[in-house]
């Protein structure tokens, strides 16, 4: 085992996984509440583009969107976000992961937005608070309250779907076991089973704090 370390680059892998683990989260938390009000707007149009974006990018494979972030903005239109090829591979990898994520973290928020009663957003807009009052003071905090065990098994799903950006050449957990596999296959049992404790030692303890989160910040009613 600790040839691995030896001849390869462990744990940049692993802090490369944990970084895109992270900044996605940020982001597809960040674009998903804003879709998610767009869903729950009074405005038919946003309604209608809110949907839109949830349908098309949930039913769209992950794989797509993180090939088409790379090859379709970066090499087609010429979009680019680093100078650096390696940065620049990551930072589309971030973009590819968060839109697709932002689709799951909208809907994990709506049925936050759900559980509440339609009497409060209805009494709050008879005091004379704006729908986005409204939206920042009453419905979100108690949606992100009532959605902490869906997001986190969002952020779980997120953490083991890093894995896919292998395909554009980002070097994380999965590059290096195509690295292992092609440079020392000897070596290959011993790397799935460090990659699969390096995977359940990130996502196990993200399960037990949205679980106990949830529970201790549930609304009660």
């Amino acid at each position: 085992m600790s040839s691995l370390f030896d001849q390869f680059d462990v744990w940049g892998a692993f802090w490369m996984t944990i970084k895109l683990t992270a900044l996605s989260a940020v982001f597809s938390l960040l674009i998903g509440t804003v879709v998610a009000i767009m869903r729950v707007s009074p405005v038919p149009v946003l309604r209608f583009l809110g949907t839109s974006y949830v349908n098309i990018f949930r039913n769209t494979p992950l794989t797509l969107i993180v090939f088409f972030s790379l090859l379709g903005l970066w090499q087609t239109l010429g979009v680019e976000l680093s100078s650096q090829l390696p940065v620049n591979a990551f930072r589309f990898a971030v973009v590819g992961l968060s839109i697709y994520h932002a689709a799951f973290v909208c809907e994990a928020l709506r049925s936050g937005v759900n559980t509440i009663p339609l009497g409060q957003a209805e009494a709050a807009r008879s005091i004379g608070l704006t729908f986005g009052q409204t939206l920042r003071e009453v419905v979100l905090p108690q949606a992100f309250r009532g959605a902490i065990t869906p997001l986190g098994n969002t952020l779980i799903a997120l953490a083991k779907n890093t894995t896919v950006v292998v395909t554009i050449g980002v070097a994380e957990t999965a590059y290096l076991m195509n690295k292992v596999n092609e440079d020392a296959s000897d070596q290959l049992t011993n790397m799935f089973l460090l990659a699969a404790l390096f995977f359940v030692l990130l996502t196990v303890p993200i399960g037990l704090l949205t679980g106990r989160a949830s529970k201790r910040l549930a609304v009660k009613r």
